[in-house]
């Protein structure tokens, strides 16, 4: 059976070292990435992470299509890593705005973990855990976030919480260390 685990937690909490560390000891390793260059920070940010994994892994860029990036991947790969939701749900929102249904790129997604082409680790941005934001995009963006998260993790064979660099194992086995 596929695995498919989320990781979570806020920012700078160690979620993305903590994915790629799970690909240790797997040959054939693939990260789609949803970030895009924006402006010089994020430029550096995507540059320093692609550094961070080398080349020891395929790299898709998927800033909007998800579930045909998963999809896609070798039939040899053995563990895809996927950084990250939240981005990639600002992307979905600068693309078609702000909007009470379900983006179709979101059930497509979904509808591809129910039965990943291999294991899938997932990383996502607790968003919920802070004051409420000023403004309504914002609190939506919260909102659409959280219920994305809750969404993937029920999807989930595990779900993995990242506090200060150290993994709190919420849903299936921790492996051992």
């Amino acid at each position: 059976m596929k695995k498919v685990m989320l990781i979570t937690g806020g920012a700078r909490s160690g979620k993305s070292r903590f994915a790629l560390e799970l690909t240790n000891g797997k040959q054939h390793r693939a990260f789609i990435a949803t970030a895009t260059v924006t402006d010089p920070e994020m430029a550096s940010r995507i540059l320093k992470h692609r550094e961070e994994r080398g080349d020891d892994f395929a790299t898709i860029e998927a800033p909007l299509d998800l579930a045909s990036a998963l999809t896609s991947i070798s039939s040899e790969t053995e563990i895809v890593v996927v950084d990250c939701l939240t981005v990639w749900l600002g992307n979905l929102m600068h693309q078609h705005g702000m909007s009470d249904q379900r983006y179709d790129e979101v059930t497509a997604f979904l509808d591809t973990i129910a039965n990943p082409p291999c294991d899938v680790v997932i990383v996502s941005n607790e968003l919920g855990m802070g004051i409420v934001p000023e403004n309504q995009m914002a609190r939506w963006f919260r909102d659409v976030a959280g219920r994305l998260n809750q969404e993937v993790a029920r999807c989930a064979t595990d779900l993995v919480f990242m506090v200060s660099g150290y993994p709190l194992w919420i849903k299936g086995d921790a492996p051992d260390c």
